[in-house]
């Protein structure tokens, strides 16, 4: 349906609340998966609406029957005609989005902020951090979100954004700058640990490329403009974790801490290194797949390898 079809379909709406109803209704009847920040249609509406319209989330209650304006109403019959028609996930097509409390700037060059990890940004990597850290290094960074996520969360700490990918460390720039975090947080193109020789975290938080083969060519159209070296790690998708459990430790603090996700990997994770006892985090508001590790568990895994 073109959307000038939209438009004469929805000629009776008038208000903030009919057009969030009318988005979610049309979105249902699509079949719009839902995966980037939402898991249902109204909420997707709602982040849309919201949104598009600059208006905070803490105002919805009393914004919901105002009346809006042609020009806005032909915007987000607009935004909701493309999100159905391309399957484009809403941040992209607003250029924005929300992680652990906090607006981020995306794009396509990275994933789009849904990491589990939020929550234990905003419980303070709690019991694992017994004092605020001095330096964290947020690895395969993309939008930059969780180490600075974490930065506004400790205000007193060192924190080294990097990622492979130079578009990438170009957006994690530009949420530094947004978030007015210049001087105590830098994004650094890396691959792995490259570019970080000598460097000593008491930190390192890693959401890696971890979908396996089988997941990446099944995944709906929503994930397939996410850039693809930010989601698929081989067969099993492992690659870039099994490389993270080997040198991390030489980066780690003694008191050091790596909290890393693998997702849905978690399963091939203890098969491939049966001997050692994951620590996965349980979450509250739903997630799974995060391990946390010390520097002297790490050094097990090493010792493990060699024998």
């Amino acid at each position: 349906m073109a959307v000038d079809e939209w438009l004469r379909d929805t000629t009776p709406l008038a208000t903030i609340r009919d057009y969030v109803r009318f988005g979610a209704t049309k979105m249902s009847g699509a079949g719009v998966y839902f995966g980037h920040g939402t898991d249902n249609a109204w909420d997707e509406a709602c982040f849309l609406v919201l949104e598009a319209l600059d208006i905070p989330w803490s105002l919805i209650d009393q914004v919901l029957d105002a009346k809006l304006t042609v020009t806005e109403r032909e915007q987000l019959v607009s935004l909701f005609e493309i999100r159905i028609r391309e399957r484009i996930p809403a941040a992209y097509l607003l250029g924005k989005t929300w992680f652990a409390g906090w607006p981020f700037i995306v794009n396509e060059n990275v994933l789009i902020p849904r990491s589990p990890i939020g929550e234990l940004i905003e419980k303070d990597f709690t019991p694992w951090l017994t004092q605020p850290p001095q330096r964290v290094l947020d690895m395969c960074t993309g939008s930059g979100c969780i180490g600075i996520a974490t930065a506004l969360r400790f205000p007193d700490a060192i924190v080294d954004l990097s990622d492979i990918s130079p578009e990438a460390v170009d957006v994690a720039w530009q949420n530094i700058d947004y978030h007015g975090l210049e001087g105590r947080v830098q994004a650094i193109e890396s691959d792995m640990f490259a570019a970080l020789e000598g460097q000593v975290y008491d930190l390192i938080i890693c959401n890696p490329p971890y979908v396996d083969a089988e997941d990446l060519s099944t995944m709906p159209k929503e994930y397939q403009y996410e850039p693809k070296q930010a989601l698929g790690s081989g067969d099993d998708g492992l690659n870039f974790t099994r490389k993270l459990l080997a040198q991390a430790k030489d980066y780690l603090s003694d008191d050091g801490v790596l909290v890393c996700e693998v997702g849905n990997s978690w399963f091939a994770l203890e098969a491939a290194f049966s001997d050692i006892a994951f620590t996965w985090v349980d979450f509250e508001r739903g997630g799974h797949g995060v391990f946390v590790m010390t520097a002297a568990e790490l050094v097990v895994i090493e010792d493990l390898e060699e024998s």
